[in-house]
């Protein structure tokens, strides 16, 4: 058995063969007239006429009869994002010779791999064994490959050689390239559902002096012309898009990248995309009620359906949304009261659930938030979180009916968050208390908590109306595919090897 660099040694002097005869290996035109869905689509009509159609694509296979040699084609065309349509859109070559004349047809045999792309002039016909197949007079090489594909791919047993090399598992996984066509329409949707609802779509800086919006540890760059240190955002513009209410917009939204400086795991990712909505003169009771609307929009826009097997949970967002009021629940699956417990209580409790949690930097809110995690594993919902202590939401309004938890909610869906929302906090006095207690919190160590941003708490100071804000992450495409989130990307980011 040949190895790859024997087989690339004998691929290049077959790209020399090329060279010599004149021809060129890598032409920047195609004289293609159908894709190989439009020619199956129209197959009857176009056989029937006998006309002579180009089609392109890559080798796939390549089998050797007589004086014929049949070819599997296939370019990746599709007329609808379907598995199967994906999976049969090739279509079979038949080369002979005393069609392109033995001169070239020993040349294609002898230049000629699986994996090139070939591009083919001929009529339509259905064999006897009834496979649809064009008859080739002339042929060109579009681009020789060299490297062959695989006989095996890897599949299951190798994950991260498979999102290495993605374009191979997309090549000859229909499912993956399924995925990436859903995750377009997952995007899609969301933006379509926004806009109808009167949301305008913005674009805010990626670039940032003060990363806010999110307890969370950013990327540090050094921009040189300015010659200063900026960071990578951490949210989707969530302090710029509440300047564009106090300017005067009443709803806005962002779908973008944004960066986080973390740990990875199957819910996790450090680089991925994000949507948030700012919504004037709304709280988080209308919130709630768009969100749950949008979830179902997406899921049903991109899955066909609102009943989902995620993560063990069977999930049906068409039955009414459940509440899972924070100190109630956290109360139920620990026996901790964390409005009455010491840090110390809550750290023996954590300790004794064998809860895994970073003790730098640790505090109340930290203690709060490790064991709501404990207890958010096992709640399939959807509903909604709310009632949070102030503590864990620095940028949310104080309830009017309890100065100690936040208007805040969070979509609780196969026991992970997937969405977090607030009625955002306004009060300029407030913001600055809250960004302070923060700041101390970085000082004792927690290089998540917040950092003050002044021109964030000047522009509150010019007024802002009430507003309701809203973020999801690609987590949700995650859920709803049940993969992790990863798997989910076109093309995660790899450590090189």
């Amino acid at each position: 058995m040949p190895t790859i660099d024997e087989l690339r040694k004998t691929r290049l002097e077959k790209l020399k063969k090329l060279e010599h005869s004149g021809i060129l290996a890598y032409p920047a035109q195609t004289k293609r007239t159908h894709t190989i869905a439009e020619a199956l689509e129209d197959f009857s009509k176009l056989a029937k006429a006998k006309k002579q159609i180009v089609l392109a694509g890559r080798i796939m296979a390549q089998r050797g009869h007589g004086g014929a040699t049949f070819l599997d084609i296939f370019d990746g065309s599709c007329r609808t994002p379907d598995v199967a349509q994906i999976t049969q859109n090739k279509i079979q070559a038949l080369l002979k010779s005393d069609k392109v004349g033995e001169k070239g047809y020993q040349f294609f045999l002898d230049v000629f791999d699986i994996a090139d792309f070939v591009e083919i002039k001929g009529t339509l016909f259905t064999t006897q064994r009834g496979e649809k197949t064009i008859e080739v007079n002339d042929y060109k090489m579009l681009s020789k490959a060299l490297l062959p594909l695989p006989e095996k791919w890897c599949g299951l047993s190798d994950v991260e050689e498979c999102l290495r090399k993605r374009y191979l598992d997309i090549m000859f996984n229909p499912e993956v390239k399924d995925m990436i066509q859903k995750r377009t329409v997952f995007w899609a949707s969301m933006r379509e559902f926004l806009i109808k609802k009167g949301f305008l779509e913005v674009e805010t800086p990626v670039l940032e002096t003060v990363p806010g919006g999110a307890d969370a540890r950013p990327f540090v760059t050094h921009h040189n012309a300015l010659d200063m240190d900026v960071y990578l955002r951490i949210s989707m513009g969530e302090l710029w898009q509440k300047k564009l209410m106090v300017a005067g917009f009443q709803k806005t939204f962002e779908i973008g990248r944004q960066f986080r400086n973390e740990g990875m795991d199957s819910e996790h990712l450090q680089d991925y995309t994000q949507m948030e909505f700012y919504w004037a003169y709304a709280d988080c009771e209308q919130g709630m009620k768009l969100v749950e609307e949008m979830y179902k929009y997406i899921a049903k826009k991109t899955f066909g359906k609102l009943k989902f097997k995620i993560r063990g949970f069977n999930i049906d967002f068409g039955k009414k949304w459940e509440k899972y009021d924070y100190v109630s629940t956290i109360s139920k699956y620990t026996k901790v009261n964390i409005l009455e417990a010491s840090l110390q209580e809550m750290e023996k409790a954590l300790q004794e659930l064998k809860i895994n949690y970073d003790k730098k930097g640790f505090n109340r809110a930290r203690a709060m938030d490790n064991l709501w995690k404990f207890c958010r594993k096992k709640i399939g919902g959807p509903g909604f979180l709310i009632n949070t202590p102030i503590e864990v939401s620095p940028l949310a309004k104080r309830s009017e009916k309890n100065n100690n938890t936040a208007m805040r909610f969070q979509v609780i869906l196969a026991g992970s968050e997937n969405g977090n929302g607030y009625s955002e906090l306004n009060d300029p006095v407030d913001q600055a208390k809250r960004f302070a207690e923060q700041q101390k919190l970085r000082d004792a160590g927690d290089q998540e908590a917040q950092r003050c941003d002044i021109d964030f708490i000047e522009a509150l100071e010019h007024g802002m109306p009430p507003t309701c804000g809203f973020g999801v992450s690609e987590r949700l495409f995650s859920f709803l595919m049940d993969k992790p989130s990863r798997e989910c990307q076109i093309f995660p980011l790899m450590k090189p090897k």
